[in-house]
C-alpha cells in the first residue's frame, strides 16, 4: 500500500513541503512512528517531538513548519490522519448474514429490514429490531426488548427485559443493560431484594462501553440521555437519570437515584453518592467523590470534591507540608529555648528576692 508523498498530499487536499516522491508505507502516531511512515503534529507544543522521530513526513496544521523531515501542512490535522490511517488500514467490510439459521430468534420477534443477526445470537419473545441494526454472536437479547435503527450490539451484551434502545446506539462487547438494582431491604434478619420492575432506557445516539453496567429502575426507568457516551467498566445504578451529551469516563461508579443534567463530564473512577444531582456543564476530575449537589457550571476535584479553587488551594498547602514541618520543628525548639531562658530568668530572680 505504498504511496508517495505528493499523492498523500493529495488525498488530504493539504500543500506539500519538501520531497514529494518520498515513499508512505503506513501511518503512526509521533511516539511509534517508524521509518517509511507519516506521523502527525497536532499542536504547536508538541513540534520539538518531531527531531527525535524516525518517520518519513509529518502532517502539520497550517502556520507550523520543520526543516527535521518533508511535511503537509492541512487545515486540520486529525481529520487528514485519519483519512490517511483509513487508506493503509481500510475498515473490514462486514459479510452480510441476514437473520443467521444459527442464530436463536423467536418467532415472536420483529426485524426491520437489513437486519444483522449473527450466528449464536438470542433474541427472545415480543422483541422489536429496527431496521440496518447489527447484533453480533453471542448477545442476548431477553423478551420485551424495543431496539432502535442502526444499533450496533456487539459479542456477549446482555439485554434485559424490557430495555429501550434508540436509534443509533451502539453497545459493547459484555455491556449489561437491566441488571437487578443493588436494592436490599432487612426482613426477619436477612437481606431481602426490593423490587425489581422497571427497565433501562438508552435515547439515540447512545454509547455504551465494553463491560458496563446499567441497571434498571425501581418501578420505572434507569435513563441515558441523548448523545451520551459512557467508557469502559462504568456502573450506573438504578432509578439514575443521566442527561443529554454527557462523557463518563472508565471506572465511573454512580449510586442509585442520581440525576445529571446536560454536557456534564465526569473524568476516570469518579464515584457519586446516591440520591445526587450534578447541575449543567459540570466537569468532575479524576477520583473524585461527589457526595452532595454541584451547581451548573462548576469544576470539582478531590474527595470529597469541591470547588476547583478550593481543592487546588489545598493541593498547594498539602505540597508544602513537608516543609511546614520542618518550620515548625523548628519554631518547636525556639520555644523550647525561650521557656528555658525564661525559667532561669525566674529563678534567678526568685534567688535575687
Amino acid at each position: 500500500m505504498t504511496i508517495t508523498l505528493a499523492q498523500l498530499a493529495q488525498l488530504v487536499d493539504g500543500q506539500l513541503h519538501g520531497d514529494g516522491d518520498v515513499e508512505i508505507t503506513g501511518a503512526a502516531i509521533l511516539r511509534d512512528a517508524q521509518a517509511g511512515e507519516v506521523t502527525l503534529c497536532e499542536r504547536a507544543e508538541l513540534a520539538k517531538r518531531i527531531d527525535g522521530c524516525a518517520a518519513a513526513a509529518v502532517l502539520l496544521p497550517q502556520g507550523i513548519a520543520t526543516d527535521r523531515m518533508p511535511y503537509v501542512a492541512v487545515d486540520n490535522v486529525v481529520d487528514a490522519f485519519t483519512k490517511i490511517v483509513f487508506h493503509f488500514r481500510p475498515p473490514r467490510a462486514g459479510r452480510s448474514v441476514g437473520v443467521s439459521s444459527d442464530a436463536h430468534v423467536s418467532r415472536f420477534a420483529r426485524c426491520g429490514e437489513d437486519v444483522q443477526i449473527h450466528p449464536g445470537a438470542s433474541v427472545g419473545d415480543d422483541v422489536a429490531i429496527g431496521a440496518g441494526t447489527t447484533i453480533h454472536s453471542g448477545a442476548q437479547i431477553m423478551p420485551g426488548c424495543k431496539i432502535g435503527r442502526h444499533v450496533t450490539i456487539f459479542p456477549g451484551a446482555v439485554l434485559y427485559e424490557n430495555t429501550i434502545v434508540g436509534d443509533h446506539c451502539i453497545i459493547h462487547a459484555n455491556a449489561v443493560l437491566g441488571a437487578y438494582g443493588f436494592g436490599y431491604e432487612m426482613k426477619d434478619g436477612r437481606h431481602q431484594l426490593s423490587a425489581q420492575l422497571g427497565y433501562v432506557e438508552l435515547q439515540p445516539h447512545v454509547d455504551v462501553g465494553a463491560a458496563t453496567t446499567i441497571d434498571r429502575g425501581t418501578y420505572g426507568p434507569t435513563v441515558i440521555g441523548e448523545g451520551t457516551k459512557l467508557d469502559n467498566q462504568v456502573m450506573i445504578a438504578h432509578n439514575c437519570r443521566i442527561g443529554r451529551h454527557n462523557i463518563i469516563c472508565s471506572q465511573v461508579g454512580i449510586a442509585g437515584s442520581t440525576t445529571t443534567g446536560d454536557y456534564v463530564v465526569l473524568a476516570g473512577q469518579v464515584g457519586v453518592c446516591d440520591h445526587v444531582h450534578i447541575g449543567e456543564a459540570v466537569k468532575v476530575g479524576a477520583q473524585s467523590g461527589v457526595s452532595s449537589a454541584i451547581p451548573d457550571g462548576e469544576i470539582y476535584l478531590g474527595s470529597p470534591a469541591t470547588p476547583i479553587k478550593q481543592q487546588k488551594s489545598r493541593y498547594a498547602a498539602y505540597a508544602r507540608m513537608p516543609e511546614m514541618r520542618k518550620e515548625f520543628r523548628q519554631l518547636k525548639r525556639e520555644v523550647e529555648q525561650l521557656q528555658a531562658q525564661l525559667e532561669a530568668h525566674r529563678q534567678t530572680q526568685r534567688e535575687a528576692a
